[in-house]
């Protein structure tokens, strides 16, 4: 049994740890992405390519299906010490799910140190959140201590996005047809941010890639960015990672700035060209 292990569901881009897998456990949880009668489950050997085929090419919305308790269960077993994160809960039932697997596991070894988050947000703020709980447990600090440490560095960071395309958000209904078509027509660029409660709220409307690019820059700035790490999680759109990350160090020269693909379920989200930014705050 290894010490530490942190269970994220695909609501994270990472795959793997930057560190020794012997060090530190990780899994991913994976959520089930339908478009009409086709199945696709987000774990490592999808193909995220035919699955936006797929769902661009479907006139019905493509829908998501979060993981059982028992698959978090699952993925639960083979650590003392157990991080667990999940994409917000006002998008999924992902974290309920994750969090009905934690009393499961504490009836079965009440003794296990279990702790499970809301990012609050999805993509890169999920992926930051990830990659700081690694390097606080490779400081060989207890748990109370990395729980108590991820928790205040998860107030600290923030989610932006920027989308090109809301086909799927139409086709849900979650966005005015109208507005939809506006979006594609003129080259809009939907500009917005993960709330303090988790909900994704539109800050924004540029038009072009460029002026989406200084949108997104003034709401760093806004929500407080001072020059701390980045972590884009981008669909198809490297050319705009390059641009804000010329952008912001032109700014802050120290900045660190990462860009990983999306994950399917990030995909989902951000459509063609899309991105999700997570950030650190002052």
């Amino acid at each position: 049994m290894k010490k530490w292990k942190i269970v994220v569901d695909s609501g994270c881009d990472l795959i793997a740890l930057e560190t020794n897998p012997e060090t530190i456990a990780f899994e991913r949880v994976p959520l089930t992405l339908c478009v009409g009668k086709e199945v696709f489950i987000d774990n490592s050997e999808l193909n995220i390519d035919d699955m936006m085929a797929a769902m661009n090419q479907s006139a019905q919305a493509t829908t998501s299906s979060c993981p059982s308790p028992d698959a978090f269960l699952q993925a639960y077993h083979g650590a003392e010490n157990l991080i667990v994160i999940t994409i917000t809960g006002t998008l999924s039932g992902s974290h309920n799910s994750a969090r009905l697997a934690k009393e499961m596991l504490l009836e079965e070894n009440p003794r296990l140190n279990i702790h499970v988050i809301d990012s609050l947000s999805a993509g890169g703020e999920m992926d930051l959140i990830v990659l700081e709980l690694e390097r606080l447990i490779n400081q060989g600090l207890a748990f109370e201590e990395v729980v108590e440490a991820i928790k205040t560095y998860a107030n600290q960071t923030g989610l932006l996005f920027a989308l090109a395309k809301v086909d799927n958000l139409v086709k849900n209904g979650r966005l005015n047809k109208l507005v939809g078509a506006v979006v594609g027509l003129l080259n809009i660029r939907m500009v917005g941010c993960a709330s303090s409660d988790g909900k994704l709220e539109l800050l924004q409307k540029a038009r072009g890639q460029k002026k989406a690019v200084s949108a997104l820059v003034e709401e760093l700035q806004k929500a407080g960015y001072k020059g701390g790490k980045i972590i884009i999680a981008q669909r198809n759109n490297a050319k705009i990672c390059q641009q804000i990350t010329e952008k912001v160090q032109a700014l802050y020269p120290g900045a660190s700035i990462i860009t990983y693909p999306t994950s399917g379920l990030c995909s989902f989200y951000a459509e063609e060209e899309g991105i999700l930014l997570g950030f650190e705050k002052a």
